[in-house]
């Protein structure tokens, strides 16, 4: 007999005669007798044979396979989608990237409920497979955790260590003349030299610290690398865990509380983490129906010092940080700070402070800074509000001290219209680039400007130009730069209004955007103003256009208060 304690969900699919149909299925894929008598545990896998940062994981689901097993479950490992961002960046392509989020979260919810799993682990890599996966067990709220697969190891170009990121700022230095053809396919060889996701503090390496900051994933575990020969270890302790949860009856819903949420804030604004991550919190909060706002990034992060030096601002990688003491060791900082509450719990069963507790630094070790000299006084991550952005924009201020800009307009459409721009030194020193209608809606998809920017610091214009965007930016751009600027240009947010050379205001001590026009000539020009078409009418990225929300709240998909399903007549009427 099974233990129905530990089934919960899943007896109703595999107990007592009535059941000998899905059993009978279920042999056919090898299951036996002591298999239906322990508790089901789904493992999605993002693993996608298109790019490093997902490519190892059908080996890590076998460890952690393994894991669950020896603590007394029956694993069922599935699929789900993802799109690298590395590879679909500056193309048509990138714009379903952040539509894969809801996709994946769509997914994973599905086939938990549809075979009625007992318990879930989730395997993640590139960087909308991270918040996807904790949407779904949000959702869900049935006991669970998040694995990273782990940061890609640098490369080696002449004679020093390189990510993907000096790849695209090579390609806008190759175009000036700067690099030879030789030179541009040497560092393409080199950059990526295995499996792992991209190797800075970009998006997905800040994601993993989210999750373990949220207390989702086991400290220590996520973050060793990707072909560090201890990560089938921590495949199989993961496994282990789970069931562990199984048994506490432990749900995300009791790990990832307002204050577990603030800790991830804390360690984003830490270490100068991608801007993403104010899209993709507010999204996890959203899902477990906890109040956050775009607000709070800067609230918290307006106390926090950055004391980890990472690229795209800083010298290191994320495998210089594992060598260093990990994540770990930074909550172990804040700690000390009294920045972080120590008290919230993890899937280790340990709190977060006692995860940080345990943390070992390396000696004289530089990724990590003391609380006594940190790199700035102040966290990466500001949001900015103004006339060009009433419900907020978001600006990493980690790798870059210009606290004031003031310059001309040169507006894009799109963003092959500004990367073209770049390429045939339109863009002067002084402009400010303004990239719109590249919004969740507009789109749709809200793509990467990491092609334009990375060309704006190949092209020696990293510090001479600003720009802002109603899309994003990946995790990897530095310089003064404002994504998510809502409402965005197809919901006839004021970005709409801009011309070319209009003046447009920085003031980030101020925490303001403006355009340098009255609130009647902005009006005047949007009552001029028409939506454009929508570039998709059918299809998946046609219904995510339809539902999105706006980025400051997180660009989730949500069927509108209003919407009635349609009822048989007589039937009585339900409003989702």
């Amino acid at each position: 007999m099974s233990d129905s304690s530990l089934k919960p969900r899943s007896s109703a699919l595999t107990d007592g005669a009535s059941r000998a149909g899905a059993r009978a299925m279920l042999r056919a894929c090898g299951l036996r007798d002591e298999d239906f008598k322990k508790p089901l545990v789904g493992v999605a896998n993002t693993w996608i044979e298109i790019g490093p940062c997902n490519y190892h994981l059908r080996e890590l689901a076998q460890h952690v396979k393994e894991g669950i097993r020896a603590a007394g479950g029956t694993p069922l490992e599935f699929n789900t989608v993802s799109i690298s961002d590395g590879i679909t960046m500056g193309t048509e392509g990138m714009r379903t990237s952040l539509v894969s989020r809801e996709v994946i979260a769509d997914s994973i919810e599905l086939v938990t409920r549809g075979n009625l799993f007992d318990a879930l682990v989730v395997l993640v890599g590139c960087d909308k497979t991270i918040p996807g996966g904790v949407m779904a067990l949000a959702r869900l709220n049935i006991p669970g955790l998040v694995l990273y697969g782990g940061s890609i190891a640098p490369g080696q170009f002449e004679g020093h260590s390189v990510t993907i990121q000096d790849v695209y700022e090579a390609i806008g230095k190759h175009a000036r003349g700067g690099m030879t053809d030789a030179q541009l396919k040497s560092l393409e060889g080199a950059a990526c030299p295995g499996a792992g996701a991209c190797g800075g503090q970009f998006t997905a390496n800040t994601m993993a610290l989210v999750c373990e900051f949220l207390g989702i994933a086991p400290m220590g575990l996520s973050s060793i690398p990707a072909t560090n020969a201890a990560k089938g270890h921590a495949g199989h302790r993961a496994g282990e865990l789970v069931l562990d949860l199984l048994r506490r009856n432990t749900t995300p819903s009791k790990i990832m509380t307002k204050a577990a949420i603030e800790n991830a804030i804390t360690g984003v604004a830490a270490t100068g983490g991608s801007t993403n991550a104010v899209l993709h919190l507010l999204a996890i909060a959203s899902e477990l129906k906890i109040a956050l706002s775009i607000d709070d990034f800067d609230r918290i992060s307006s106390r926090v010092p950055i004391l980890a030096d990472l690229k795209p601002g800083g010298r290191f990688v994320a495998t210089d940080l594992y060598a260093a003491g990990g994540t770990a060791l930074v909550a172990k900082r804040l700690v000390e700070a009294g920045l972080l509450r120590g008290d919230s719990i993890t899937v280790t069963g340990r709190t977060l402070g006692e995860e940080a507790a345990a943390a070992k630094e390396t000696p004289a070790q530089e990724v990590v800074r003391k609380l006594n000299a940190p790199l700035k006084p102040t966290g990466g991550l500001v949001i900015l509000k103004g006339n060009l952005a009433p419900e907020g924009c978001v600006v990493k201020v980690a790798g870059h001290n210009v606290q004031n800009f003031r310059g001309p307009a040169r507006v894009f459409e799109t963003e092959e219209a500004a990367f073209a721009g770049v390429e045939k030194g339109l863009i002067k020193a002084g402009d400010v680039v303004v990239i719109r209608y590249e919004g969740p809606k507009g789109g749709p998809g809200m793509r990467e400007m990491l092609a334009v920017t990375a060309a704006l610091v190949g092209a020696g214009l990293g510090d001479s130009v600003a720009l802002l965007t109603d899309g994003r930016f990946s995790g990897a751009t530095h310089g003064l730069m404002a994504g998510h600027v809502a409402p965005e240009a197809a919901n006839g947010g004021p970005i709409a209004a801009i011309a070319d050379g209009d003046t447009i205001i920085f003031d980030i001590p101020n925490r303001q955007l403006n355009v340098e026009l009255s609130a009647t000539e902005i009006q005047k020009r949007l009552s001029a103003w028409k939506p454009p078409a929508p570039r998709y009418s059918s299809g998946v990225m046609a219904k995510y256009a339809l539902l999105v929300s706006s980025s400051s709240l997180g660009a989730v998909t949500a069927v509108p208060a209003t919407f009635s399903m349609p009822v048989q007549p007589g039937s009585p009427a339900r409003t989702l």
